[in-house]
């Protein structure tokens, strides 16, 4: 088996090729559909450039060359591993990324983590307790925090409990002037951590509850339930033994779709929070004409979403043994 596993991931990683390269195309045409580029918004905050100037500071970027040139030159860098220069930040893109790349998988880890179990665990209760008053609470919960837009949540958490409460910082990742180091610093960035994850996991936890909800009433009334029961067996047993096993499935296959939904959700949280993450970078090179830095975070988007996608998969084999991977 672990022969198989490794075949199947050296298969998907070749799989994998054409389909970013498909990616860094399509994404490189219609970040091009833009109107301007990064010499307009360099040339507007100056104030007084003059057009041979612009034309020396494209011809510099390689921005005066044709489209299908810059394709071209853009593919052979990710293919060695470049991903450009950032002429706003005037340093290299991959160091930006990796600059901000932690602070947004922590962000995204403990929003998965949050969202994944509590919307488990809440869709378990929910499906045990059919028709009660806490299945009642909890699908009402559920329905309130999916329809409620993330901006909001956001806002109105810094306003209760930041502004008037004062129980956690209005924004930022740490307090930098503290100078804190060791598990001062841990626990300084899981204080500033508290209200970003909660508001961007509110939504797919509701997602997730909801999902795990149907999927545990569907597999309750399948036929091996009814056998087992016949059985004897213990609803205690059949419900965490079989059932639980099972209903996992399409959670797990949600949570592995989402991640790029995630990502976008992400750029919302950062600015309203001013977490200094990907999704903030984001925001503020498409204000700055940034495409090469813009480009660099969807590449890495993708591959985030590609790696997820496989993980899941060989998650199911460990979940339900009966699927093999081909």
């Amino acid at each position: 088996m672990p022969n198989a596993r490794l075949r199947y991931v050296a298969r998907r990683i070749v799989q994998a090729i054409p389909i970013l390269l498909a990616i860094i195309i399509l994404n490189f045409c219609l970040l091009k559909l833009a109107p301007g580029d990064a010499v307009d918004v360099l040339a507007g905050e100056a104030g007084s450039a003059t057009p041979e100037y612009m034309e020396q500071l494209r011809a510099k970027f390689g921005l005066d060359q044709p489209l299908p040139i810059q394709l071209a030159n853009y593919v052979g860098r990710i293919a060695v591993g470049d991903f450009g220069y950032s002429f706003r930040h005037e340093m290299p893109v991959w160091d930006l990324i990796v600059d901000r790349l932690g602070p947004t998988m922590i962000l995204m880890v403990t929003t998965i983590v949050l969202a994944v179990g509590l919307g488990i665990l809440l869709g378990l209760l929910a499906a045990v307790n059919l028709n009660t008053w806490r299945d009642s609470l909890i699908s009402v919960l559920a329905l309130v925090s999916y329809a409620t837009p993330l901006f909001w949540v956001g806002l109105m958490l810094i306003v209760v409990f930041s502004i008037n409460l004062g129980w956690f910082p209005t924004s930022g990742m740490e307090n930098v002037a503290a100078f804190n180091e060791g598990w001062d610093r841990v626990w300084d960035i899981a204080h500033h951590l508290v209200l970003p994850a909660i508001t961007l996991s509110l939504f797919y936890l509701a997602l997730y509850t909801r999902l795990m909800r149907a999927s545990m009433l569907e597999q309750a009334g399948m036929d091996y339930v009814t056998t087992a029961r016949a059985k004897g067996v213990t609803e205690g047993r059949i419900t965490f033994k079989h059932v639980l096993r099972n209903a996992l499935l399409p959670v797990v296959t949600m949570a592995g779709v989402q991640v790029s939904a995630m990502i976008g959700g992400s750029v919302i949280v950062e600015t309203v929070f001013g977490w200094p993450g990907l999704g903030q970078l984001a925001f503020e090179s498409l204000f700055a004409r940034d495409l090469n830095l813009l480009l660099g975070i969807f590449f890495l988007s993708a591959v985030l979403v590609l790696v997820v996608n496989l993980l899941v998969d060989i998650l199911y084999t460990f979940l339900d043994p009966r699927i093999e991977l081909s």
